[in-house]
C-alpha cells in the first residue's frame, strides 16, 4: 500500500506543477479512492479464502463486482462537483487512477510471485525406509 501511496502522491506533486492545486487535489482524491477500494477488496478475498477456501472464487467475483460499483459512484458524483469541472482536473484524476492500479498490479504480481507457496502438501512424517542390507540392492 505504501508503494501505491507514494506513486500517487508523485502524481499530485506533478499535477501541481504542471497544472494548479485543483488538479492536485483531484489527482489525490482519485488515486487515495482507488487505492481504498482496490485494498479493501483484496483485504476481503484474502480474509475469505483464509475461512473458507471453497468461497474465494466467489467472493473475488463478487468483489471485483462490487469495485467497479463502488468506482463508477464515486467518480459520477466527482464529476458533478468542483473536482471534476475542467477538463484538467479530469484528466490529473484519471492518471491517478490508472497509477494507483498499476502500482498495485505490478506490486501484487511481484508478491504472488515471490511467494513460497507449495503445490501439494507434505506428509507430517516421512514413511519409514526399511534398511538397505548389503548384497541385496544395495548399489555393491
Amino acid at each position: 500500500m505504501v508503494a501505491v501511496d507514494l506513486a500517487v502522491l508523485a502524481v499530485a506533486g506533478l499535477a501541481a506543477l504542471l497544472a494548479d492545486g485543483d488538479a492536485a487535489v483531484a489527482a489525490l482524491v482519485g488515486g487515495l479512492v482507488t487505492s481504498v477500494v482496490i485494498f479493501t477488496g483484496t483485504a476481503m478475498v484474502n480474509l475469505v479464502a483464509g475461512l473458507v477456501p471453497s468461497l474465494s472464487l466467489l467472493v473475488a467475483l463478487m468483489t471485483y463486482t462490487l469495485q467497479l460499483v463502488v468506482m463508477v459512484a464515486v467518480f459520477l458524483a466527482l464529476s458533478r462537483s468542483s473536482l471534476g469541472a475542467d477538463a484538467t482536473s479530469r484528466g490529473w484524476l484519471g492518471a491517478a487512477v490508472i497509477t494507483a492500479a498499476v502500482t498495485w498490479l505490478v506490486g501484487h504480481l511481484v508478491t504472488a510471485t515471490r511467494a513460497r507457496i507449495p503445490i501439494y502438501d507434505l506428509p507430517a512424517q516421512p514413511p519409514a525406509q526399511p534398511p538397505v542390507q548389503p548384497g541385496k540392492g544395495g548399489g555393491e
